[in-house]
């Protein structure tokens, strides 16, 4: 059988070329497999080279991350194997590191009879009452409404006359800043309605008037194949874009366009059985130097990263969990540099489905961070009267919320990290205890206390 991998590799030619040609929108003059590549591993030359800087935390940046300047690129291929334990840790001394599948946290398992609300039960109130909830009018009347600001939406692709015709002509897309992959055979802004539109609907609740960048990594086949609907191999090559675009085109201080780059991720993965086994050096969901969590970590530090916690709830797990609702918030999901958000409903209630913490062993364990709205009238991207739901509706209800703060909060002054401290500290109490608790975080997102506190 065969498993997708990825390794990291020192710089080559071929690889500096290969990095070089996607940055710039061309086809490379060196081919990949001209590269010197460990000999268990096939490469997949549909999947350009990759910086990974100094390839450890501690030496990588921004400016490391350029291809022209990378001392190491990370690769993407396969290898044969019987089963997943038969997977090799190092070939050539290189460690293989996995290539998960991902999938979006949209609920999807419908179960009957239970209180809380879990993936049949009909939409609990609506956008309206979530900007309600959320003091969107307040947060207008402070100019906190997301102008200048880009939201990337990492998902399914979206459909912008969707958007308009729910929320009215004018919604903001800026398709020279997003990722069209597979040779743009779909235009951004272009795919059809689906995951990606509800998130990006839900990320204008609160920030009307920010702009929205269009990266479908779920809406394409892993590069070279595959029955899935995207893999953390392509989260990387879509990352890598938008991490290169943004140092060289909008940082903050220099000619930028954005004041801020938010980054909505509403996926990840609902069992490790998608992973390599435990043990396995090359793991994802609990590995703080897997190369995606070390380009999460770069990227973090100069925009604002929000991940949804995942659907494995203890009372109406989604089915692809396997019934495994604890430690099910796994790899990004569980970062640390990144905001985790859980759901829970405009009644304040958790969903059933909404996964608790302590996250994964081996990343940071007091995941979530909060909790915002889910399961909610919205976007009807998935027909009339449906519901906007799973953490998948949470993560972009925070990230828009993330946005308007950023109206008038300097990324310089305020990182990120301090941000979403705020946010944590201003959140409202939830669950029964003070502080952290498995099932909101630290309680339930509130921006407008947050804008306060922040001098907004």
């Amino acid at each position: 059988m065969r498993y997708r991998v990825l390794t990291v590799l020192p710089k080559q030619e071929p690889l500096t070329e290969s990095a070089m040609a996607f940055r710039e929108r061309r086809m490379p003059t060196i081919p990949l497999r001209a590269a010197k590549i460990p000999s268990g591993m096939q490469i997949d030359e549909t999947a350009p080279a990759l910086p990974m800087g100094g390839a450890h935390a501690a030496a990588m940046s921004m400016e490391s991350l350029q291809a022209n300047v990378s001392e190491h690129f990370v690769v993407q291929g396969f290898v044969e194997a019987e089963k997943p334990e038969d997977v090799p840790e190092t070939s050539d001394g290189k460690v293989l590191y996995a290539d998960p599948q991902i999938a979006p946290f949209q609920y999807a398992q419908p179960i009957a009879g239970f209180a809380t609300t879990c993936g049949n039960t009909p939409p609990v109130g609506d956008d309206n009452f979530v900007r309600s909830r959320l003091n969107v009018g307040a947060l207008a009347g402070k100019n906190l409404d997301g102008m200048g600001v880009a939201i990337a939406i990492m998902d399914t692709g979206i459909n912008l006359a969707h958007l308009n015709a729910r929320l009215g002509a004018g919604v903001r897309l800026d398709a020279q800043n997003s990722w069209s992959p597979q040779g743009g055979l779909v235009s951004p802004g272009k795919y059809p309605v689906n995951h990606g539109t509800m998130c990006a609907y839900d990320a204008l609740i609160a920030a009307p008037k920010a702009t929205l960048f269009d990266y479908p990594i779920l809406g394409v086949q892993a590069p070279g194949g595959g029955q899935m609907s995207g893999s953390i191999g392509v989260a990387l090559i879509a990352f890598s874009h938008l991490m290169a675009n943004w140092a060289v085109a909008f940082a903050p201080g220099g000619a930028s366009k954005y004041k801020a780059l938010i980054v909505n991720n509403s996926w990840g993965m609902f069992h490790p059985s998608w992973d390599l086994p435990v043990g396995h050096p090359g793991r994802y969901c609990d590995n703080p130097n897997h190369p995606f969590n070390l380009v999460v970590g770069v990227l973090a530090r100069s925009a604002d990263i929000l991940f949804a916690a995942g659907n494995c709830g203890d009372v109406c797990a989604d089915s692809r969990c396997n019934n495994r609702t604890t430690g099910t918030i796994m790899g990004a999901n569980a970062h640390a540099d990144v905001l985790t958000v859980a759901g829970c409903d405009v009644n304040n209630r958790r969903v059933g489905y909404s996964s608790q913490g302590p996250s994964i062993q081996g990343m940071p364990q007091q995941k979530p961070d909060l909790a915002t709205y889910t399961h909610f009238k919205g976007s009807e991207a998935f027909g009339a009267g449906t519901p906007d739901s799973g953490t998948s509706a949470a993560c972009p209800v925070a990230a828009g919320c993330v946005a308007a703060l950023r109206t008038r909060l300097d990324p310089r002054t305020t990182p990120s990290a301090n941000l979403f401290a705020q946010l944590r500290a201003s959140a409202q109490s939830a669950g029964g205890t003070p502080g952290w608790n498995g099932d909101y975080g630290y309680g339930i997102l509130d921006p407008l206390a947050a804008a306060g506190a922040l001098g907004l």
